[in-house]
C-alpha cells in the first residue's frame, strides 16, 4: 500500500535511491545522470509512437490539459508521428496494465504525467528499449527520467501581489492533499505576502482531490466566510475563482489562464508549459540521442506567473515583478532563514538558504499557515 502522499501527481514516492552525480544541462535545470547507459537506438518518425498516461481528464483546463498541449506540440513538430493517451489513470494495478499496454502497442516513449511509482517502474524494468519519463518522480533508471517545475518561485511572486491587494491580511488556500507541492506553494505564497503585510496568514482547506469543482467551490466559500479575501489553490479547474468573482474577492490560480471565469477576481496563475520539454525529449529519442534526465524546470522555462489580471494595480505588479526579475536575472532566492514551522520551531537557521532539493521536498508549514499540519 502507498501513502496519501504517494497518491498526488505532485507528491513523492520514496521507493528508490536518487541518481548520483550527473551533468547539469545548460538552461534547463535538468541533470543527465552519470550512470546512464548509451543512448537508445534511433527511431524513424514514421515508426515512432509516443504515449501519455494522465492523472485527470484532458478537458480539465488545468494540469492534464497542459500536458495534452505538450502532446499536441509533439504532433505539430513531428508530422506523421503516432501518439496515444489515456485519461484519468488510476493509482492502482490498472495503471500498470495501461502502461504495459502502451509498450505492447509499440510505444517508443512513455510519459507518465503524474507520480505512479511502482505501477510504472515494473513496466519500465521489463521494457529497457522504451524511454520512460515520470512527472514528479524521484526514481531513476537507465530508461526512466523525471521532471517537475520550480513553482515555489512564481508562487512567491504571486504572494507579493496577493498580500498587497488583501484588505484583511487573511489569505485562503484550497488544497488537494497535504503533499510537498502544497506545502511549498502555501509557504512561498505567504512569504511573498509578508514582504508587504507582515501580519498576513494563510488558512488551508484540504479537499482530497485534484479535480472536484463542487468541493473546491465549497472550500472557497468557507474560506471567504471565515474572513479571507484572497484565494489561492492547486486545483485543476476554476471553482474557487468563480466564488471569488461572485463575492468580490481575489484569486490566484494554478496551471493555466482561467481569467475568463472571474476577470475581476483574477490576479494571476502559476502557469505550467511542458511543450518545449516534450518536443526536445521526443527529438532526442528519434535521433538516437536519448538518455534519461531528471530535475526541475526553472521559472521562465516550464513555469512562470501568468499575465496580471485587469484589476491588479500597476504599482503592485511592478513590486511583484521586481522580485521575479531578481530571481531570473540574479538567481536570487527568498527562501533564506530564519524560518520557523507552524509550531514555532526553527527549521532553517538564520542566513541559511534552502536548497532546491529541500524546496522540492518541503513537508512542513511555516508560521502563519494553518490547516495542513496535524
Amino acid at each position: 500500500m502507498i501513502s496519501i502522499k504517494s497518491l498526488s501527481r505532485r507528491g513523492f514516492l520514496n521507493m528508490g535511491a536518487a541518481a548520483g552525480a550527473g551533468l547539469l544541462l545548460p538552461k534547463t535545470g535538468l541533470v543527465r545522470p552519470a550512470f546512464a547507459e548509451a543512448p537508445l537506438a534511433p527511431v524513424d518518425v514514421k515508426d515512432a509512437m509516443i504515449a501519455f498516461g494522465h492523472t485527470g481528464p484532458v478537458s480539465d483546463e488545468g494540469w492534464t490539459w497542459a500536458h495534452d498541449q505538450g502532446m499536441k506540440a509533439v504532433e505539430a513538430a513531428f508530422p506523421g508521428i503516432r501518439t496515444s493517451f489515456v485519461e484519468s489513470v488510476p493509482y492502482s494495478a490498472d495503471a500498470t496494465r495501461i502502461f504495459r499496454q502502451f509498450v505492447a502497442d509499440g510505444a517508443n516513449m512513455v510519459f507518465a504525467t503524474s507520480n505512479y511509482g511502482d505501477f510504472l517502474y515494473d513496466v519500465a524494468r521489463r521494457a529497457p528499449e522504451v524511454a520512460f519519463y515520470e512527472c514528479d518522480g524521484r526514481t531513476h533508471m537507465d530508461n526512466l527520467g523525471t521532471y517537475y517545475v520550480q513553482h515555489w518561485y512564481p508562487s512567491y511572486v504571486a504572494g507579493i501581489a496577493a498580500g498587497a491587494m488583501s484588505k484583511t491580511g487573511k489569505l485562503g488556500y484550497v488544497a488537494s492533499f497535504p503533499v510537498p507541492s502544497v506545502y511549498s506553494g502555501t509557504n512561498a505564497f505567504l512569504m511573498g505576502a509578508r514582504t508587504v503585510n507582515p501580519a498576513a496568514t494563510v488558512q488551508c482547506i484540504v479537499i482530497n482531490s485534484w479535480f472536484d469543482p463542487q468541493a473546491a467551490t465549497q472550500a472557497g466559500t468557507a474560506l471567504l466566510d471565515n474572513g479571507c479575501d484572497v484565494l489561492f489553490g492547486i486545483m485543476d479547474e476554476a471553482g474557487y475563482l468563480q466564488v471569488a468573482e461572485a463575492r468580490g474577492a481575489k484569486a490566484v490560480m494554478w496551471n493555466t489562464d482561467l481569467r475568463r471565469y472571474g476577470p475581476k477576481a483574477y490576479i494571476t496563475s502559476i502557469m505550467v508549459d511542458f511543450k518545449p520539454f516534450y518536443v526536445e525529449q521526443v527529438r532526442r529519442r528519434l535521433a538516437g540521442e536519448w538518455t534519461p534526465t531528471y530535475g526541475l524546470l526553472p521559472m521562465g522555462q516550464g513555469v512562470d506567473r501568468d499575465a496580471w489580471g485587469e484589476t491588479v494595480p500597476p504599482e503592485v505588479a511592478a513590486k511583484a515583478d521586481a522580485a521575479r526579475t531578481k530571481m531570473m536575472q540574479e538567481g536570487w532566492s527568498p527562501f533564506v532563514g530564519e524560518i520557523k514551522d507552524s509550531k514555532g520551531t526553527i527549521k532553517v537557521a538564520a542566513g541559511q538558504k534552502m536548497t532546491e532539493e529541500e524546496l522540492y521536498h518541503w513537508d512542513w508549514s511555516i508560521e502563519g499557515v494553518s490547516g495542513l499540519d496535524a
